[in-house]
């Protein structure tokens, strides 16, 4: 769930209304993929997923992170 929860927040965010409601929805998306990365966590505990499999999955979410991490801090005006 957090893993489409936070594609639909992002989505919210190019729609959104001012500065302010855009970077408190990319926050959200900020939330959820640290979520998906928990989840990842814990599965890459219980052994379901092989493990190049599971580390693309990873990669691809700490990807997100810090892509969406920098959209934040630039929108906030502290990217310079």
């Amino acid at each position: 769930r957090a893993a489409t929860s936070s594609g639909a927040n992002y989505e919210e965010a190019c729609g959104a209304e001012s500065k302010a409601d855009f970077i408190h929805k990319m926050q959200l998306v900020l939330k959820e993929l640290r979520e998906s990365l928990y989840w990842l966590k814990l599965v890459e505990n219980t052994g379901l997923i092989s493990g190049k499999e599971l580390q693309a999955l990873k990669d691809e979410a700490n990807e997100l992170t810090k892509i969406v991490a920098k959209s934040v801090i630039t929108a906030k005006g502290k990217g310079k």
